[in-house]
């Protein structure tokens, strides 16, 4: 599986999938007092079945818990992950 890079563009509440530099995916959210809220996430139809939804969200994940929020997964995709891999549900400890 190809690695992608995943920028997060907070001006934006996203995180952008990269791969090759060209943009082909979002994981789309909004802060809440409760936490991080994934509202959203996509890869374009072209690049789907590659594991890049996955690195993606994991990516975005790990940069929420690392921040110290709590992620709330309402797009399928996040929620999916999240009932998979219960530790990221809660914040890493500061």
């Amino acid at each position: 599986m190809t690695e992608i890079s995943v920028e997060h563009d907070a001006e934006h509440d996203r995180y952008v999938a990269l791969l090759e530099g060209e943009p082909i995916g979002e994981l789309v959210y909004r802060d809440t007092a409760e936490g991080r809220v994934f509202t959203h996430s996509g890869i374009v139809p072209e690049h789907e079945h590659h594991g890049y939804g996955t690195q993606m969200v994991r990516a975005g994940l790990d940069d929420t818990r690392q921040a110290g929020i709590r992620p709330i997964g309402q797009c399928p995709m996040v929620r999916n992950f999240l009932a998979e891999h219960p530790d990221y549900a809660r914040p890493l400890e500061r």
